[in-house]
């Protein structure tokens, strides 16, 4: 796993969220219409700079990985817009070496409501792979949680492994949850 800060997110953030609300404005199924085209592609300078951060980023983890060899690899990557209620199932991606999420706009608080305490509103889980891997599972030990958690902040960069199943927990504010995936 590989998180990172992205340097001139700020700047970057509101040109993004001004792209990728027009494009969910001509789109009935922007978030899970995944397939159908390539964020990076886009000619707006920010989708540029964007796809600039994360060849970098994907660099890096493959460096410290291991590998020291030319990378031959494409990125295909999608807008995800997550309103009031909004999440995303327990899912991999299959037919990938690696994934990512990029944060344009994360809620800071809930709606308030009376609801369960147990929620992570805006979350998102990894899962580890090993069947069974929960039955040795000791909480907070993250060498043996089968979960691990974390709520993004905007700017934020995370890459994993594409087997990882993981999953985004509902978001339960007003504001828009804004992300870039690939």
């Amino acid at each position: 796993f590989m998180q990172v800060m992205l340097p001139g997110a700020d700047g970057a953030n509101a040109a993004l969220r001004d792209l990728i609300a027009k494009l969910d404005a001509g789109s009935d199924d922007l978030t899970t219409d995944y397939l159908s085209g390539n964020f990076l592609s886009n000619p707006d300078p920010v989708a540029g700079w964007l796809k600039q951060c994360f060849e970098r980023a994907i660099l890096d983890y493959a460096r410290h990985a291991g590998i020291d060899y030319e990378l031959d690899y494409s990125i295909q990557a999608w807008p995800n817009v997550n309103r009031f209620g909004d999440y995303h199932n327990l899912h991999n991606h299959p037919h990938s070496w690696l994934s990512g999420t990029y944060y344009v706009q994360v809620p800071e608080r809930p709606r308030e409501m009376r609801t369960r305490s147990d929620l992570n509103p805006g979350a998102i889980s990894f899962f580890d792979p090993r069947p069974q891997a929960n039955m040795l599972a000791i909480k907070g030990d993250p060498q043996v949680d089968p979960e691990y958690r974390l709520l993004p902040r905007p700017g934020m960069l995370l890459l994993w492994p594409a087997f990882v199943h993981h999953l985004v927990h509902p978001n339960l504010s007003d504001e828009q949850r804004i992300s870039v995936s690939f």
